[in-house]
């Protein structure tokens, strides 16, 4: 199984920075480990870093669950720009490319998939998932699944049944902003009951 030497040489060859800062280290071990993990860290402060490097060493695509297309683009070009197989599929994606995507993500060919919310719950979608080698599930902006949170998300609060969907992959949920109250229900509707938190 990968380790913190594989993601510093990953980090170093892949986004050109030396090491890892803060609690970068911390939460990306406890993915390589299988666990699942609830991170609040910085804007700014490499939150994308946390599930990226996983979702590169471990076996199988990343799903990353992001309500932005604008995030989710920017996201992807950065990272095929540095040699990662990364995509996306949102409502702007052609019927040819998202075929294309999905054969790549049901062939283990990508390391990362973004989608959003409403994407992730589309006819089918799930049910197509489970045939895929799934790495770990990012919930990014894991506030907008809170009511208490300042972009409360409808779609998101449904992100709880991936726990019983994909047992035994490793979910994280990432924000940079989420109060006591958040963070608690944050945990309570992604069913991250007895994930690590690293605040």
């Amino acid at each position: 199984m990968a380790d913190l030497t594989a993601a510093r040489e990953t980090l170093q060859r892949v986004f050109g920075h030396r090491d890892f800062r803060g609690l970068q280290s911390d939460v990306i071990s406890e993915v390589l480990d299988g666990r699942d993990v609830m991170a609040v860290l910085p804007t700014g402060g490499g939150k994308s870093f946390c599930y990226q490097i996983p979702a590169i060493l471990r076996p199988g695509v990343g799903l990353v669950v992001s309500p932005l297309i604008a995030l989710m683009q920017d996201q992807v070009a950065a990272l095929r720009t540095a040699g990662v197989a990364a995509a996306r599929l949102d409502s702007t994606i052609q019927s040819d490319a998202r075929r294309e995507t999905l054969n790549s993500a049901r062939e283990g060919q990508l390391d990362l998939l973004y989608v959003s919310p409403e994407g992730l719950f589309a006819q089918g979608f799930l049910d197509f998932l489970e045939q895929c080698p799934i790495a770990l599930i990012a919930i990014d902006e894991a506030h907008c699944v809170s009511q208490w949170g300042h972009d409360f998300r409808p779609d998101y609060r449904a992100l709880g049944q991936l726990a019983d969907r994909f047992a035994g992959v490793p979910r994280m949920a990432v924000t940079a902003t989420a109060d006591l109250k958040t963070q608690a229900d944050i945990r309570t509707q992604l069913k991250l009951e007895d994930a690590r938190a690293f605040i």
